[in-house]
């Protein structure tokens, strides 16, 4: 059980689920899984517009570690009607740092940020 995610997934939904900006959500986000998860070293949220992914969120714009990580996960963001419109992506440096139970956590995220947070 991966515990810094859990925390940082808490504090993720409490922000989605107060009903705050998307804005807001996406950079509590990308804040919260970078500072409590101590193997995250870069996440960011795009969002599809006009055929083009646009990085609304990051934890560092300068440098999303695109050749420098060593693990990559990718989780669809998607709308109430199941649309997908936009990723969530977590990098590491670290070869082998997400389990099971991180990528069920950040589903988990993903889903609600489409869910909740785009419902409007």
């Amino acid at each position: 059980m991966s515990i810094p995610t859990d925390v940082a997934s808490l504090q993720i939904m409490a922000h989605v689920y107060k009903k705050k900006s998307a804005q807001s959500i996406f950079e509590k986000t990308v804040e919260s899984l970078v500072d409590q998860v101590p193997y995250i070293d870069w996440a960011g949220i795009y969002i599809y517009e006009n055929e083009s992914d646009e990085l609304v969120a990051a934890s560092d714009f300068e440098d999303d570690l695109g050749w420098e990580c060593n693990g990559q996960l990718k989780f669809p963001i998607a709308d109430s009607s199941e649309q997908q419109i936009g990723v969530m992506v977590v990098r590491s440096k670290q070869p082998i740092a997400f389990d099971v139970t991180d990528v069920s956590t950040l589903e988990t995220i993903a889903s609600a940020i489409g869910q909740e947070s785009l419902a409007n």
